[in-house]
């Protein structure tokens, strides 16, 4: 598998997303978001997390105008598969890639810790190393992860089963508990909880491994 990972003037977690991906064996680029285009054959698109040009606007309202963001959305178009954490999850919505918005946290304050999840879905190539009912535990670090959207728009998520993380202990306000979204296609996810960071015993748990090694799995050989 072929990784891009977009780095934005205040993006953070760029490392620690090369560093999950490299070690569930991809091959991963990175990319400058002045940059017009993806490298050649890129399977994944990869959206990081951080404070992406500080924030400004609305977080991810900049970064989704940036030039590379252009090729993401062909890119998603096309079928490629594409995953946005935090940051990256709140510039997706920006693009229309996903649908809803993330808004401040409900008590107004910056969350960091780690939370558990429940699977709700094995059925796309993020979770199908897990088992729906499954509870994982990510870190979260975020001011502004409350999923908010329409009732037709949750009705359809809610039908089409693209909620495929749930807070087991809802900390932002988020909506039916939604702590990331798939596209109608199940190829695009954005995520608020950080799987990148939860793939080393170092730092304290391995359970965002089984999410990368379910991507490369769609591109190994049957």
């Amino acid at each position: 598998m072929r990784a891009a990972v977009i780095v934005f003037p205040g993006s953070n977690c760029d490392r620690d997303m090369a560093v999950a991906l490299k070690t569930a064996g991809a091959d991963v680029h990175m990319v400058w978001h002045k940059d017009a285009d993806l490298p050649d054959r890129v399977d994944l698109v990869a959206v990081p997390g951080g404070f992406s040009f500080g924030d400004y606007l609305r977080c991810g309202a900049i970064a989704a105008n940036s030039p590379i963001c252009k090729a993401v959305i062909a890119h998603a178009e096309r079928g490629g598969y594409v995953l946005g954490v935090c940051n990256g999850f709140q510039v997706l919505t920006e693009t229309g890639l996903l649908p809803g918005v993330l808004m401040r946290n409900a008590n107004l304050k910056f969350v960091c810790k780690t939370v558990d999840l429940k699977v709700e879905t094995s059925e796309s190539a993020f979770t199908q190393g897990y088992d729906a009912g499954d509870i994982v535990s990510y870190p979260v670090a975020h001011h502004d992860g409350n999923y908010t959207a329409g009732p037709e728009t949750l009705k359809a998520l809610e039908g089409q089963a693209r909620i495929p993380f749930r807070y087991v202990r809802n900390l932002n306000g988020s909506v039916a508990d939604i702590a990331g979204v798939l596209s109608e296609n199940r190829r695009v996810l954005g995520l608020m909880p950080h799987p990148e960071r939860a793939v080393d015993v170092g730092h304290g748990g391995t359970d965002g491994q089984a999410l990368f090694r379910g991507l490369l799995g769609e591109f190994l050989p049957a």
